[in-house]
Order: C-alpha cells, then sequence, then structure tokens
C-alpha cells in the first residue's frame, strides 16, 4: 500500500486548530465574559444604539466565521470516519459490501438498506442468542437453516422421551 503523506493544507489546520479552541472552556469563559463586560458597560453608555451595535456586530461576524470553519473541520472528521467504516466494512468476510460508501447513494436505496437492517433486527429478536448477527446477504438463508435445525433437534429430544 502508497504511503499517505499526513501533511494537513494550512486552512485544514486553521479549521482544526480554531474549531477545537471554540469548543474549550477557555473559550466559552471568555465569551461569557465579554457578554458580561458588555452588560455591565450598558449604563455607562446609556443602553445606546452604539452599545448594542458593538455586541451585535461583533457576535455576528464571529458567527458567520466560525460556520465556515466549523463545517470545513467537520466535513473533514466525517469523511474520515466514513473511511474509517469503509475499511472496517471491507476487511470483514461477514460484512456486505453493498455498505461501503453507502454515503454517495441515493435516499431512496438507503431505506432500502435500512430495511434490510430491520429484517435483520426482526430475526435477531428471535434467536436464543443475542451474539448472533446476520449481514445482509445472508439473513433469512441462515435464519431458515438455523430454524429447520432446531425443529429437528426438538423433534429428535420429543421422540427420545
Amino acid at each position: 500500500m502508497k504511503k499517505i503523506n499526513k501533511k494537513k493544507g494550512t486552512f485544514d489546520s486553521f479549521a482544526s486548530h480554531v474549531s477545537k479552541a471554540a469548543g474549550s472552556t477557555t473559550a466559552f469563559i471568555s465569551a461569557f465574559l465579554i457578554v458580561v463586560v458588555w452588560a455591565i458597560c450598558g449604563p455607562i453608555f446609556n443602553y445606546s444604539e452604539t452599545w448594542q451595535l458593538v455586541i451585535n456586530t461583533g457576535t455576528t461576524i464571529i458567527t458567520f466565521l466560525m460556520v465556515f470553519l466549523i463545517q470545513k473541520a467537520q466535513n473533514r472528521d466525517s469523511l474520515a470516519i466514513q473511511l474509517k467504516l469503509n475499511e472496517l466494512v471491507a476487511s470483514n468476510e461477514y460484512s456486505s459490501n453493498t455498505l461501503v460508501d453507502i454515503e454517495s447513494m441515493t435516499e431512496q436505496e438507503m431505506i432500502i438498506v435500512q430495511k434490510y437492517y430491520h429484517r435483520l433486527s426482526e430475526l435477531a429478536k428471535k434467536e436464543e442468542s443475542v451474539r448472533t448477527s446476520h449481514s445482509i446477504a445472508e439473513a433469512d438463508e441462515q435464519h431458515e437453516i438455523k430454524d429447520k435445525n432446531r425443529t429437528k433437534l426438538r423433534t429428535q429430544n420429543i421422540t427420545k422421551k
């Protein structure tokens, strides 16, 4: 496998650092203190339109810029998670490869896959063990085989008695 360069781009790195910093306790406390100082200054400035404009403009600009930075960082994190999940699905011999790259399916295709998983859930509820699992491709077939085997065992146990 080809070695992958792990160096992030400048904007990727900046967006990642800013979004982590923005989610920190220090950032929250700093923002809270700015609002408190602004509120305390209200009587000094007679609650003027300029006093209100300062906080409105500041918060609007920061919010506007943060939306793009956080979205960039989240897009990157989401892509990384999708790739890791794709690797797990692709590397497991019992997994259904239809799930690799599922994020590029249409909503209708995803609903079909969801129905298969709903069916798996129903089959799992019928199982004696919670550890029993199925893949989409073999769920019904495996369940029928197990059901026939259980019926056969029960019949044998009844005839032994």
